[in-house]
């Protein structure tokens, strides 16, 4: 899926690398049906193959990715970075400021860590310009990368990569050993994976995958947060 929620309204978009296989899929393993489904399958749209997919049945992919959030979105992931963007911008209503996108627009059924790196390249690099697309025909000015392998493969799209800072009160505590440090990233665009935007997009990431590292505390998630929230006020968008 391309994107999650209404593009075209949105100032504001959160990236991740891609779609969850839970957005398909319950914790077993089994399609989501009836009131659970989140996005259209082929089963749901009757087909056996995306080649015999029609063009109505295209446009009824982009409304169900446009009304992801009034939906059945999968809020287990999406709520922490509600609760990032702390009012300053959000992803549901009538008239949502933000929207999710990925560098990847497909689900896989493992996780992408655990993807041979054969494979995470093939997909990188068939995926190379499906981002700059989607922000050269949008209204997107700022987008909020979450997590360091987010931020890893984004700088690969870019000429010179984003500027990194550790941050203070962003640093996971260990038990043993050293606290793993936080850092934010910082960047503005004018290119990206070959595409040329319409408009500069500002860029700010953080190194912890917030729904997943462990031991990500309240507090660190706090602080990023104000973080962040600065930063969109700042920008007025």
């Amino acid at each position: 899926m391309p994107f999650f929620g209404d593009y075209s309204s949105a100032s504001v978009a959160t990236v991740g690398i891609n779609p969850s296989n839970r957005e398909f899929v319950n914790v077993s393993g089994a399609e989501l049906s009836d009131s659970q489904r989140r996005l259209p399958t082929l089963s749901s749209l009757g087909r056996s193959s995306w080649a015999e997919v029609s063009g109505e049945q295209l446009v009824e992919i982009v409304n169900a990715c446009r009304l992801y959030f009034r939906a059945n979105p999968y809020d287990r992931w999406f709520q922490v970075l509600e609760r990032l963007l702390s009012g300053t911008a959000t992803f549901y209503g009538t008239n949502p400021s933000a929207c999710h996108l990925d560098l990847i627009p497909y689900a896989t059924e493992g996780k992408w860590g655990n993807l041979p790196a054969k494979d995470q390249r093939a997909l990188l690099n068939g995926s190379r310009d499906a981002l700059g697309l989607i922000l050269r025909d949008s209204g997107i000015r700022m987008l909020i990368l979450n997590g360091a392998s987010v931020v890893r493969e984004f700088d690969r799209l870019l000429d010179q990569p984003l500027t990194a800072k550790e941050m203070e009160g962003w640093a996971l505590p260990r038990s043993s050993g050293s606290d793993i440090p936080g850092y934010a990233y910082t960047g503005t665009i004018t290119e990206l994976g070959g595409v040329e935007l319409a408009e500069s997009v500002r860029v700010f990431g953080y190194n912890h995958n917030l729904q997943s590292s462990f031991g990500v505390t309240a507090e660190v998630v706090r602080n990023i947060s104000v973080w962040l929230c600065a930063k969109i006020d700042r920008a007025q968008l």
